[in-house]
């Protein structure tokens, strides 16, 4: 078994039309188009998985390149997700540093004004 990394795809490519285009190359377990979670609209990329992998490296050699809806198709094989570290996305401001270079010296969980945020301000002491 392996599993296929196929990108470049249109967003209106469908799973059919994938397996179309895999099929003459050997027998396909599985066909997963990524789609936006918010959207529900294709991310332009999708997994392939084939049960035999010499069929599966003969696919890649055959359809890398080639054009699907007017673009050219990005096939290899799939690498495990790898954890790209830092704080879970969503929330708060892109960029963590609050889009300064250097982050002013903090660490890349910085945000500058917004590290009181929701805290009361304190007075403070008159300067005399």
């Amino acid at each position: 078994m392996k599993k296929l990394f196929v990108g470049n795809i249109p967003h209106s490519t469908t799973e059919a039309e994938l397996r179309a285009l895999f099929e003459p190359h050997g027998a396909i377990e599985q066909v997963s188009i990524v789609t936006d979670r918010d959207t529900g609209r294709s991310r332009g990329f999708a997994f392939v998985e084939m049960t035999d992998s010499a069929e599966a490296e003969k696919a890649i050699a055959a359809l890398n390149g080639k054009e699907l809806g007017g673009r050219a198709l990005n096939i290899n094989e799939a690498r495990p997700k790898t954890d790209r570290g830092g704080p879970p996305r969503g929330g708060g401001r892109p960029g963590g540093s609050g889009g300064r270079p250097g982050g002013g010296g903090r660490s890349s969980g910085g945000g500058g004004r917004d590290d009181y945020q929701g805290h009361a301000r304190q007075p403070r002491e008159p300067r005399w």
